[in-house]
């Protein structure tokens, strides 16, 4: 079997966040600068740290608006779901005994806030969140930090991801990077796979298994 451990992304990977994390950041911004910024003027915010994003932004009080934001974020919670089939693929990655782990830009705070309550965690052994690394997606820290904590070589790992930035991590890291196009929302993104739907990943796994 070539790989041992499956690591996901969460955002746009596991759950479907685009909604909330777009427009509870337009809401935020608006607090704070008095501004209407249209949300296709944000989607580069999907994928990176929030602290790396309100930066972007040009955003002074870094922290104080990520507690907005968060706080923002909770009003669209009837807006975020498990991606379909990404249940039935962890259970059945689980069966294999295959080892699952998580590297995100999600703080652990956001972790605990937006994922858990999904009742989907209690598969993933080892977590990455922005707090445990310097540096942060596209840069590969967060993939060794991973390779670190988990004690796995490169060769035995396999990331999944929907942004650039998830992709880019993985090859400065030496990891072969499938693509969730379900999250994606049809960017060209280079990967070793892409991946139409959550249930193509056991297929890729069995393949590789023969």
């Amino acid at each position: 079997m070539k790989y041992k451990q499956i690591i996901f992304d969460i955002d746009g990977t596991l759950i479907d966040t685009e909604y909330a994390v777009l427009h509870s950041l337009q809401d935020t911004l608006r607090t704070i600068t008095g501004r209407e910024r249209p949300v296709d003027e944000l989607t580069f915010a999907l994928g990176i740290t929030g602290a790396d994003a309100l930066k972007r932004l040009e955003v002074e009080e870094v922290f104080s608006a990520i507690a907005l934001w968060n706080e923002n974020m909770l009003q669209y919670a009837d807006t975020m779901a498990v991606f379909d089939g990404i249940a039935e693929v962890l259970e059945t990655l689980s069966k294999w005994d295959l080892e699952m782990g998580i590297v995100t830009s999600k703080t652990k705070a956001e972790w605990e806030q937006d994922f858990c309550p999904f009742g989907i965690d209690r598969y993933f052994k080892t977590v990455v969140c922005a707090d445990d690394t310097r540096e942060h997606k596209p840069h590969p820290e967060p993939l060794y930090k991973y390779m670190e904590m988990s004690g796995a070589d490169s060769s035995q790992l396999l990331y999944i991801g929907d942004s650039e930035y998830d992709g880019r991590c993985a090859e400065s890291a030496g990891i072969d990077f499938a693509l969730a196009k379900w999250g994606s929302r049809g960017r060209l993104i280079r990967a070793v796979y892409d991946l139409n739907r959550p249930a193509e990943l056991l297929s890729v796994i069995q393949g590789r298994c023969e």
